[in-house]
């Protein structure tokens, strides 16, 4: 199987335009025709994560945390990421990373805290703007049909659980081709009326090249006519943290330490407790103290994350209680994505989960 046939499948689930800008997931050693047999999953890429692979002769190293993030000027392997990145290609080995763009879907990082804690009716806890536009267009009434399933087919038309979502009125469009035209109707040199449907539909900004592709080959006309908007919608399934609800209310004592068992934690620090049963969970995988605000606006109880400072658990303000369990055990469960994802799409393909505990801290 080749590296792209995996990567292309990640990415329709988190792509990479919803990484943050910081970040730098997607293929970072390899080639995308590189043919492969066997893929190692891990959290973090380290040098006896590289050995474990050569070992197991994996191939490809699936990661959460990019094994580089910022440029490399040499390789002279002076630090464990240049010597990590010279032993991959010494043993033809690819890594790819899916970060902060499998932690903004539901289906990701966060997701799957939630499913760990059994939370109910989640959502994303902040919504990201921006990452929608929309699309309007004009077609003969006979043509419109196939052109929606078209569009529909290349990722336009959903909006939450809902597909094929659009809007048509009908109207009349009028245009005048040159002599070097071959219109669909009407003549060359002659104004031309015809009736139309003016259609709109919704689509992520990263889908537009093939939305227009889609529409301009199912579109009759010789020069399509469209239009293309930026929303400032919130994007209800993309967004950073997610929220949700225990089935029952629990002590708070008593959530903590559910917590600290089911993510193997040393020690959760927190803030100081409310005194009150608790229901609504907000969580950010990894270091979300940014999210912290947000969660007291949704009204959590709890705000489970990691890397949270000193001052950061001020402010909590007696509003909610921030729960911190650490960076790699909140993000600890992002291996068992990774595997059900690839194992459900590609049932015959060799799938491992490293062995390799990659967490730097330590706890006595």
């Amino acid at each position: 199987m080749k590296i792209s046939e995996i990567t292309n499948y990640l990415e329709s689930v988190a792509p990479l335009a919803y990484q943050e800008s910081y970040d730098n997931a997607g293929l970072l050693v390899g080639n995308p025709s590189q043919e492969v047999k066997q893929v190692l999953i891990t959290l973090d890429v380290t040098e006896a994560v590289l050995e474990e692979a050569i070992q197991t002769k994996c191939d490809l190293i699936l990661a959460h945390h990019p094994l580089i993030f910022g440029g490399i000027k040499k390789l002279n392997g002076k630090n464990e990421v240049e010597r990590c990145v010279i032993k991959a290609i010494q043993h033809n080995i690819a890594i790819y990373a899916s970060h902060t763009n499998l932690d903004s879907v539901p289906e990701g990082v966060n997701g799957k805290i939630c499913e760990k804690i059994g939370l109910e009716n989640c959502r994303i806890l902040s919504p990201v703007s921006g990452q929608l536009k929309k699309l309007v267009t004009f077609i003969p009434f006979d043509y419109a049909e196939k052109m929606q399933e078209a569009v529909f087919e290349a990722g336009a038309g959903n909006i939450g659980n809902y597909d094929s979502c659009a809007y048509s009125i009908a109207g009349k469009g009028s245009f005048r081709g040159n002599n070097s035209t071959t219109p669909f109707v009407g003549k060359p040199g002659e104004i031309h009326y015809e009736n139309e449907l003016r259609f709109e539909t919704i689509f992520p900004a990263h889908t537009q090249g093939a939305v227009i592709r889609a529409l301009i080959q199912a579109h009759p006309y010789e020069e399509v006519a469209y239009d293309i908007y930026s929303l400032d919608n919130q994007h209800p399934q993309v967004g950073i943290g997610m929220i949700g609800e225990l089935p029952r209310e629990m002590d708070e004592k008593r959530f903590l330490r559910s917590l600290k068992r089911t993510f193997g934690t040393g020690v959760v620090k927190h803030s100081p407790l409310q005194e009150k049963k608790v229901k609504k969970i907000a969580v950010c995988g990894g270091s979300g103290s940014f999210l912290i605000k947000q969660a007291i606006r949704e009204q959590a109880d709890v705000f489970i994350t990691g890397d949270l400072k000193y001052h950061q658990f001020f402010e909590a303000e007696n509003k909610i209680v921030l729960a911190d369990i650490g960076h790699f055990e909140s993000e600890q469960f992002t291996k068992e994505v990774f595997y059900e994802l690839l194992t459900k799409k590609f049932p015959k393909f060799a799938v491992r989960l490293s062995e390799v505990n990659t967490n730097p801290v330590n706890y006595l």
